[in-house]
């Protein structure tokens, strides 16, 4: 009897990630892909294909197919620009030091609540359309440069705006408790309450946020703050994600894996028995090497500690108007092999499974299996090694959005 599918991919090689699958990228070579809807239906050897017919057929040329990227860690909605706090930061400023100084994230909140929503999403779509020119199908977008109710709606409802007008998949995060707003300098138990019990609400009631994010860090809110946050989060039944251990070890990590945090996120600080909570708990590691290089850190993050714990290690581009203003996960892959010691491997499970995993959504997308999501990535490659060590002329030959395939420039209109 002959099987029907909308869309089937022959002639490719197919780095699943599906780590059931043998070896580092769970490899099937000569595979074929058989898609219906926005889900793969078959998936496995060309010769082991059962007698399907297809609405489309694409022979994939000996070419490999990955799993749709993931950026799990983004802040692209914002106004203005801090290229001069770049200058700053090369002339000898620290981050923290230019943040006191009334820069930092409060001078993006000042850009971004004189910003209109129009203007917003203008200046966010071309830092979207980059990532999916790369060949990103999912984006989670935090907000968190607004700081009041208005501003923090405002973004997010820009984020899920985006994802209307364009065939990405955007997950959204509430991070109001990203920095002190200059308006409740000095009371920022009264800020945090706030976020808890005014801003969180109206976000719940209006559906724009899948999660909630916070900076626990000497510069911006303490553990006890927190975890105020978390417990307001967790009687909305928000997931929580946590900003954890840049700048110096807080015991933020601890708090997030207790809470049962979907991930915690920069962690250059944390320790033994910080891996061994989250190992513990299921909490995913997301690392930034953007952030680190741009702010020339020096405390690399003990991978060797969560790969011998088996911690899932995403990685993301953390692209933001201050600390990381680059659009390319596929950079961060090749930062995270150079900076962090990840294997070319790892670095594509980063921005595949594990990302997936660190934004609660491993059991729709994030690996090439039956059942999942068809987002795809097709690249004229050799090796998947390739993905992580070759930069700028290496890009996809198409991206398959839930099994819609486009060339990769339908994304520039």
């Amino acid at each position: 009897m002959t099987e029907r599918c909308d869309l089937l991919i022959t002639n490719v090689h197919a780095a699943t990630m599906d780590p059931s699958m043998p070896g580092a990228y769970g490899a099937i070579e000569d595979a074929a892909v058989a898609v219906t809807g926005n889900k793969i239906v078959w998936i496995g050897p060309r010769r082991e294909l059962p007698d399907t017919a297809a609405d489309q057929i694409i022979d994939g040329e000996g070419q490999w197919l990955t799993p749709g990227l993931i950026d799990c860690h983004t802040h692209l909605v914002y106004g203005g620009h801090r290229a001069g706090e770049f200058a700053r930061r090369l002339g000898g400023e620290s981050y923290e030091e230019v943040a006191r100084a009334g820069g930092g994230i409060i001078s993006t909140v000042r850009a971004t609540r004189a910003a209109s929503a129009e203007d917003l999403y203008k200046k966010a779509e071309p830092r979207l359309k980059a990532l999916m020119r790369e060949g990103v199908t999912t984006v989670e977008v935090k907000s968190g440069y607004g700081l009041d109710l208005d501003t923090e709606l405002k973004q997010l409802r820009v984020a899920r705006r985006l994802a209307q007008h364009l065939p990405v998949n955007i997950l959204t995060t509430c991070l109001a408790a990203h920095a002190l707003p200059p308006e409740y300098d000095g009371r920022a138990d009264e800020y945090i309450d706030l976020v808890c019990e005014q801003i969180l609400p109206a976000v719940a009631r209006e559906q724009l946020a899948d999660a909630v994010d916070m900076f626990c860090e000497n510069i911006a809110f303490s553990v006890e703050q927190c975890q105020k946050v978390i417990e307001a989060a967790q009687k909305l039944d928000l997931p929580v994600k946590v900003h954890a251990e840049q700048l110096a070890r807080t015991g933020a990590t601890q708090m997030a894996a207790r809470a049962g945090a979907l991930s915690v996120e920069h962690i250059e600080y944390i320790t033994a028995e910080d891996v061994a909570a989250m190992a513990e708990s299921g909490t995913a590691a997301v690392l930034l090497p953007g952030a680190f290089y741009t702010l020339k850190e020096t405390r690399v993050p003990p991978v060797d500690k969560l790969r011998a714990a088996g911690v899932p290690i995403a990685l993301s581009t953390d692209l933001n108007p201050g600390s990381c203003p680059l659009a390319s996960l596929r950079l961060m892959m090749n930062m995270g092999c150079n900076l962090f010691g990840l294997t070319p491997a790892e670095a594509l499970a980063g921005v595949t499974r594990a990302a997936a995993r660190a934004l609660g959504v491993c059991c729709s997308r994030g690996v090439l299996r039956a059942g999942l999501r068809a987002d795809m990535v097709l690249w004229p490659m050799e090796t998947p090694d390739q993905l992580a060590y070759e930069l700028g002329a290496l890009n996809p030959a198409q991206v398959f959005w839930g099994g819609f395939g486009r060339g990769i420039d339908a994304t520039a209109g």
